[in-house]
């Protein structure tokens, strides 16, 4: 695995960075070291998840919201919570950054 390419966790909210969804956040619902299985509730919900190349994506932070516990948890978690979940943490200032 590239050195340079962060490791991913489920629940980790990334941003695309190439692709015709540039700079759309999504939760990280599996993945491996070269691809990702992505959800934001709206244009990728959890029954048909985006999957992206780790290279094309740039980890946001580490959510600790209660949507992120249950994706971790794997307990059921609905578009519309993903949806407000991303659109709160779209808001919130980037000095919020919880790592990972």
């Amino acid at each position: 695995m590239d050195p340079d390419i962060p490791k991913f966790q489920i629940a980790d909210v990334v941003e695309s960075t190439a692709g015709r969804d540039k700079g759309t956040r999504y939760y990280v619902i599996d993945g491996d070291d070269t691809w990702l299985s992505l959800v934001n509730g709206k244009s990728r919900g959890l029954e048909n998840p985006k999957r992206k190349k780790c290279k094309h994506t740039k980890k946001v932070l580490r959510s600790e919201t209660r949507v992120a516990q249950k994706l971790r948890n794997g307990d059921k978690v609905l578009n519309s919570e993903l949806r407000r979940d991303l659109a709160y943490l779209s808001q919130t200032p980037q000095g919020n950054d919880l790592g990972g």
